[in-house]
């Protein structure tokens, strides 16, 4: 019979809820990454060209390689705040919203001026080396999930013979003079 105070990941020796990797990839604590000004984001991209919503959240992603990317709740309300501001104008001839500045919006960006993009600002003092690191332990994570959900005994026994070379490999290499 199951026990119900444990997850199904518990079960299988997994954590409950993907650890927050933050407070030791680059040093930013506890809690969610930084997060960057939605609002300034969207009016830098802008000044660059028209786009939808989706693919600012997609740029955004790319410029700061995965550590910032906004979700749509943060981007179509902001877009839409600044459209009611009369800083941002929508295309809806093509049958998707194509979203540009307005010259109240290009006035706006001309009286703020920002020493870095918001994108910068975000991944200031982040070591890529550190993303790379989050995101390789988040897919050997979701690797060995699979193989504890699904694999056989011997799978299970293998995949414990790999997970223990790579820990000791990993000390190893703490070890080893700099």
């Amino acid at each position: 019979m199951r026990n119900p105070n444990f997850t199904r990941d518990q079960r299988f020796g997994l954590p409950r809820r993907r650890p927050d990797f933050d407070g030791g990839f680059g040093g930013r604590g506890r809690g969610r990454a930084r997060r960057g000004d939605v609002r300034a984001a969207i009016l830098a991209l802008l000044a660059e060209k028209p786009m939808h919503g989706y693919e600012m959240i997609q740029v955004l992603a790319e410029r700061t390689g995965g550590v910032w990317k906004p979700s749509p709740g943060s981007i179509y309300p902001s877009l839409q705040l600044l459209e009611d501001e009369g800083l941002v104008q929508v295309d809806e001839s093509t049958g998707k919203r194509l979203f540009s500045l307005t010259d109240a919006g290009r006035g706006e960006l001309a009286n703020n001026p920002r020493e870095q993009t918001p994108w910068d600002e975000v991944t200031a003092g982040i070591d890529p080396a550190d993303v790379q690191l989050r995101e390789l332990v988040g897919q050997i994570m979701v690797a060995t999930r699979q193989v504890a959900e699904a694999g056989t005994a011997a799978h299970k026994a293998k995949a414990v013979e790999v997970l223990t070379t790579t820990r000791r490999s990993l000390y190893a290499i703490l070890a080893e003079p700099t």
